[in-house]
């Protein structure tokens, strides 16, 4: 199943029994936002207690690691995805945010049937899709069986080595402002990893806030992985969250998932290891 879904072919979908439409926004009032205008029939996840297992300390694990298979098949079963379910996502962000993040939870539970709205809520909106104010209830599900994470993550000690190695590549798809150093809105300190090559996830989308055709998004990264596969590249951002839209966007042009790393600057800023600053 293709990762990215148009908001034409979703309203096709309506009569699908099986369809579960999930709202993914993120944000202090993310569910006053939700409660006020969704998506018909829209489930609301949220990024902070339910897509991440957040600790005291940001230096181990970052800001939005991973919360337990456990806790997280406990989520999906309170949002009605089961195993057949064909699963829908979306997010204010154009899918750049927490919907991005939920596909790869998603996908790491080893679910297959899950696609981002392209162009995201206000795209929606825009042609046509039903809104509404009124409250959502799903039909409950058990809990989804599965034990592990599926999908390849990387630990900080993984990235600090794969800095050093020309068989890897790291990317950072931080905006670039935030790669350089120059200011730094979330997290204490500013800069990047020495080493990681800057590839802002913004760029995966055109002026209209859509994702770049699967062929256009191919070229980029064919360029970009300078001749690597996926499998060597490791992908992070801010927190974890942003960096599932580029390896969305790596997964729409056809190239197997690269690994993840969930702590990213939010991580490694905190610890002792170098940073570096400009480009």
């Amino acid at each position: 199943m293709k990762p990215v879904i148009s908001p034409g072919e979703l309203i096709q979908l309506l009569k699908n029994k099986n369809l579960v439409i999930i709202d993914a926004r993120a944000g202090g009032d993310a569910r006053e936002k939700y409660q006020q205008q969704h998506l018909d029939k829209a489930l609301f996840v949220d990024l902070e207690t339910e897509l991440a297992e957040k600790t005291d300390n940001p230096a181990n694990g970052g800001r939005h690691p991973l919360p337990s298979p456990a806790k997280f098949a406990l989520v999906l079963g309170k949002l009605g995805i089961h195993p057949g379910s064909h699963v829908v996502v979306y997010d204010d962000k154009n899918g750049a945010n927490a919907a991005a993040r939920f596909w790869w939870m998603l996908r790491a539970a080893g679910h297959e049937a899950v696609q981002v709205l392209d162009g995201g809520l206000q795209l929606a909106l825009k042609e046509g899709y039903p809104a509404s104010s009124s409250p959502e209830a799903a039909q409950a599900a058990p809990p989804y069986e599965f034990s592990e994470w599926q999908l390849p993550t990387a630990a900080i000690s993984e990235v600090e080595k794969a800095v050093h190695d020309s068989a890897k590549l790291v990317i950072d798809v931080r905006d670039a402002y935030r790669y350089r150093g120059e200011q730094e809105p979330i997290d204490k300190i500013a800069g990047h990893i020495p080493g990681a090559k800057n590839i802002p996830f913004s760029e995966n989308l055109d002026k209209q806030g859509k994702f770049l055709s699967p062929d256009l998004l191919k070229e980029k990264y064919t360029t970009a992985l300078e001749g690597k596969t996926p499998e060597q590249l490791i992908v992070h951002c801010g927190s974890g969250v942003t960096a599932c839209h580029t390896i969305l966007s790596i997964a729409h042009a056809g190239f197997p998932i690269p690994v993840l790393y969930v702590g990213s600057w939010s991580e490694w800023s905190r610890t002792d290891r170098p940073i570096a600053t400009g480009e």
